[in-house]
């Protein structure tokens, strides 16, 4: 009895150049033995909607887009009857989470590995009801990605966010929030804030922390201060663009659970797309609750 795949791509992801190589990425899923059904997405959500997976339909996935498409995929697997374990093949304009994982950019040599690789049981993130797979944040820059035109994204790249962002600097907008965790409060103004699961965030190596491991059952977290002053700013700006993070208005902390209160609503995204806007928001790790398929490195 064939083994059943089903096969998620959004067609509009990165330059939508998952199309000229769609041929050959079935060929070789077909090649590794699956019998492959094929589910384009049309919209957002679509990919949610088709990874519930009901037991017994499927043994596998294998997705391709965006790391907001693989976000889509794991929340559905989350929500279904049957969690089985995910290739992604990345075809967005950064792909952060897929450089985490060590994925390549040639996406014939990703559906390569998604049949062939290993399984790796990795961290996922719980948002009040929602999901998220490595990134979970609010504040400056973070409506750049669900706000910046998918035309603009695919004509520019990674560069759309820099330049879609850099129009915020004028206007800093801060956040009155009371802070959680590890059994600590912070009350204060908050500029931006990010709990991540992930090496690279907007394609930059070094800003999530040190010694970041995927399986954990910890988040890393980053909270930059209301600057008091222009010198606070510039030393922000600073470390943003030496990728330290290293500014005494930047809070680092490791835990497996944070919340955050507000009178205001708040607005957040979740793996680069809309969270909803919210007063209330708390977020756990579920630790190893995914298995994805990474590539197989020689000892």
């Amino acid at each position: 009895m064939a083994k059943k795949l089903l096969f998620i791509y959004n067609p509009q992801a990165g330059k939508g150049k998952i199309r000229s190589k769609l041929s050959d990425i079935i060929e070789v899923l077909v090649d590794g033995g699956w019998e492959v059904t094929v589910y384009p997405t049309k919209k957002r959500g679509d990919a949610v909607c088709a990874a519930r997976i009901t037991k017994g339909s499927y043994q596998y996935i294998v997705c391709s887009g965006g790391d907001g498409t693989l976000d889509e995929v794991v929340t559905g697997m989350m929500q279904g009857e049957e969690r089985i374990p995910v290739g992604y093949i990345p075809a967005g304009s950064t792909n952060d989470f897929a450089s985490s994982l060590g994925l390549p950019k040639n996406m014939v040599e990703a559906a390569r590995i998604a049949v062939g690789g290993k399984k790796f049981s990795c961290d996922v993130g719980a948002f009040n009801e929602d999901t998220f797979v490595y990134i979970a944040a609010f504040g400056i820059f973070t409506d750049v990605s669900y706000e910046t035109p998918q035309s603009f994204k695919n004509v520019l790249g990674h560069m759309a966010y820099i330049l879609e962002g850099m129009k915020r600097l004028p206007s800093l907008r801060t956040y009155c929030l009371e802070v959680e965790c590890n059994g600590e409060t912070i009350a204060d103004e908050f500029l931006f804030g990010m709990i991540t699961n992930s090496t690279s965030v907007g394609g930059l190596k070094k800003i999530t922390g040190k010694y970041v491991e995927l399986n954990d059952g910890l988040f890393e977290i980053t909270l930059i201060r209301k600057p008091k002053n222009a010198l606070e700013l510039n030393q922000i700006m600073t470390a943003l663009v030496t990728e330290s993070m290293d500014a005494e208005s930047i809070v680092h902390a490791k835990t497996d659970r944070i919340v955050f209160r507000s009178e205001e609503t708040v607005s957040w995204t979740l793996d680069g797309e809309y969270g909803g806007s919210h007063t209330l928001v708390t977020i756990e790790n579920k630790p190893q609750a995914i298995e994805i398929v990474v590539p197989v490195y020689e000892e």
